[in-house]
């Protein structure tokens, strides 16, 4: 909660406030909730641990802004999913638009990642809320392609968790896959979507 009490907020306010979030996604995304401390994130973002205080209460505050925020960008390449598209575009376009978040977005990842692996002790409200409405309402619209025989039958909510499984690899495990590779081109996201596109299709193609 912003120490202005909800008051209209300067410019200079704001600049502020967003200085803070990115530096404290830098930390709590390298060091976790617990091991980050106001003290590195105040000095990651040029300013006083006092000064920091005055824009919010301390790093809860700011942790579960970061993540209401990030919540929207993990959920927004599932939302896009079409009922009335063509199934295999539709799913070759998810796996596209996952790949590019975990490209342009590997600190958020990063920070969900740390949250879950604790046990979502921040998050579980909404992972047993919006999150799980969505991929309740994305696996309806896989099992209803399953049942008109156009894409293989599975489990539809599992098909989701898999697709999750293998696109976040490439943010949280960058590093990993970069050594192995021994170069860090961004050509490596597209060959990882080639990859799993090949994965997908034949898994996916109808029997």
């Amino acid at each position: 909660m912003a120490a202005d009490g909800g008051r209209r907020q300067t410019r200079i306010q704001i600049e502020k406030r967003e200085a803070i979030r990115e530096a404290a996604l830098d930390v709590f995304s390298a060091h976790g909730f617990r091991g980050a401390t106001l003290d590195q994130i105040a000095e990651a973002a040029g300013l006083s641990k006092p000064n920091l205080l005055y824009y919010y209460e301390g790093k809860e505050a700011i942790h579960a802004e970061l993540l209401e925020r990030l919540l929207d960008t993990w959920l927004d390449p599932l939302r896009e999913m079409d009922a009335q598209g063509d199934p295999l575009t539709e799913l070759r376009g998810y796996v596209q638009r996952k790949l590019e978040a975990a490209r342009d977005y590997p600190r958020e990842s990063r920070l969900f990642a740390n949250e879950i692996i604790q046990g979502a002790p921040r998050l579980i409200d909404e992972l047993r809320g919006p999150l799980r409405e969505l991929v309740d309402e994305k696996a309806a619209v896989l099992r209803g392609w399953m049942e008109a025989g156009r894409i293989a039958r599975m489990d539809p909510r599992h098909l989701i968790f898999a697709i999750w499984a293998i696109t976040q690899h490439y943010a949280d495990f960058d590093a990993q896959v970069c050594a192995v590779l021994g170069s860090e081109d961004e050509a490596r996201f597209h060959d990882a979507a080639a990859t799993i596109e090949v994965l997908l299709m034949r898994g996916l193609a109808p029997r």
